[in-house]
């Protein structure tokens, strides 16, 4: 899930309905107040704050070996401000230098150096992806996916423990996953974290973030995708559904059949939009041991709606699909708009696999965890960015849903001052890790002691 950021005082008519900044709604913002009142939460590194979060969100990926910093900087300083095409021609042309570059190593004689150069080079396409699907046919949403599939698997099979791709079928669509097998010496069945993304995240994406942190530390680590989702829309023409258990539980049901896989110690983990998905999964899947939301993400329409003017918001409510739709389109083609909105109409349309942004905010508001959480026994654990302005008060409707409820939850809010604040905790992985983890392996420790 992307941002949309403050978009100041300024006013957009477009037709008779005024587009006026409500309250932001997502924590990429580089205007948010701080626990300090005159430090910024983060060094922007665009004048565009869309594009400045997702520089930010690119850069996170040097944690995993996902990029090089000074690579993504060199880039940076060459995007214009608010163009999509700007955006796509830098991370592209950086994509190709660094795929020739992995193309030209001996991989036999230089394993990490190709490996390295291979990851880079895929982060890079999918980063040139980010912002060209407002136009469902544009053939390069096509092309650039296959040069950054093509660029992971050669790094991913360099890796000292190869990772292995599959394809599960599920309910009328097929699954793919990544297992990442765990670096710990003299194991045969260890605990497993099947891990997915949310709105526009990647399964590739997961393993430079808090993937490769979750393999040292001696968990398997599966990834996924779903309808809806990057490769799953690509291929199978898709979009996202409500009912994601249908997603989750063919992928446990392939779990269960590897003997390198301790069954009794399965997690969940959804982040952003995943947040929402992961708990709705595990309302019907209950197999997993653990399940953590990052951040806990109430209903995203809501947010939404939060940030939308009031005028449009009406539009939609009263069921005006016709002007709903007439003014979404123009405002997702006007360069004037933020960028944040643009991207938002576009990115939904597409994952939705709709040409009505009606449609697609109309589905948007099915997914959501109002009567999920009931259903769910086993220990959760909510995190919140402390500036992400995107789950504003969300994380806090799940905290008392689960209270009400009397359920085994824990909640845990990432400070700013430490540069753990945004959304997912951008750029902060080590900490996420470090306290998603730590408190797995507890959980884990409580349900083999009770055991005994």
């Amino acid at each position: 899930m992307r941002c949309l950021s403050s978009m100041g005082k300024a006013l957009l008519l477009l037709g008779t309905v005024p587009f006026a900044a409500a309250a932001p709604w997502h924590s990429r913002l580089h205007a948010r107040a701080d626990n300090s009142t005159t430090a910024a939460p983060m060094y922007s590194l665009s004048s565009d704050s869309a594009f400045a979060f997702q520089l930010e969100v690119i850069l996170s990926l040097a944690n995993g070996g996902g990029v090089s910093p000074g690579e993504v900087l060199r880039a940076a300083s060459q995007i214009k401000p608010g163009e999509f095409e700007s955006f796509y021609s830098e991370f592209k042309f950086l994509a190709d230098q660094m795929h020739d570059i992995g193309a030209h190593i001996n991989a036999e004689k230089y394993p990490v150096s190709a490996r390295e150069a291979f990851f880079r080079a895929a982060s890079y396409y999918r980063a040139a992806d980010f912002y060209i699907h407002g136009n469902p046919d544009d053939p390069r949403i096509q092309t650039i996916w296959h040069s950054q599939l093509s660029d992971f698997d050669a790094a991913l099979h360099l890796l000292p423990v190869p990772g292995e791709r599959y394809t599960i079928k599920g309910d009328g669509f097929d699954i793919p996953i990544i297992f990442y097998k765990s670096n710990a010496a003299n194991h045969t069945r260890v605990p497993t974290v099947v891990a997915g993304s949310g709105y526009d995240g990647t399964q590739e994406d997961i393993y430079h973030g808090i993937g490769k942190e979750i393999v040292d530390r001696g968990y398997n680590l599966v990834t996924y995708e779903g309808p809806g989702q990057p490769t799953v829309r690509r291929e199978q023409n898709i979009g996202f559904i409500p009912d994601w258990w249908n997603v989750v539980t063919p992928v446990v049901d392939y779990l269960m059949t590897r003997s390198d896989v301790d069954t009794d110690r399965l997690a969940l983990l959804g982040l952003s939009f995943g947040g929402t998905l992961a708990p709705r999964a595990a309302s019907k899947e209950h197999r997993f041991s653990a399940v953590l939301a990052i951040d806990g993400l109430w209903n995203l329409q809501q947010s939404i709606e939060n940030a939308l003017p009031t005028a449009l918001v009406e539009l939609f409510t009263s069921g005006n699909v016709t002007a709903f739709d007439t003014t979404m389109k123009a405002l997702r083609v006007n360069p004037r708009v933020p960028t944040e909105l643009r991207w938002l109409i576009d990115q939904g349309m597409w994952s939705f696999n709709t040409t009505s942004p009606y449609d697609w905010f109309q589905r948007l508001g099915q997914i959501n965890l109002n009567g999920t959480l009931e259903d769910i026994d086993v220990p959760m654990f909510i995190g919140e960015g402390q500036n992400d302005n995107s789950t504003a008060g969300q994380p806090q409707i799940v905290v008392d849903e689960l209270k009400k409820l009397g359920k085994n939850y824990t909640y845990h809010q990432f400070k700013t001052n430490v540069g753990a604040g945004e959304h997912c905790q951008v750029g902060a992985e080590a900490q996420l890790a470090q306290v998603t983890m730590d408190w797995l392996a507890q959980v884990f420790e409580n349900k083999m002691t009770s055991a005994q």
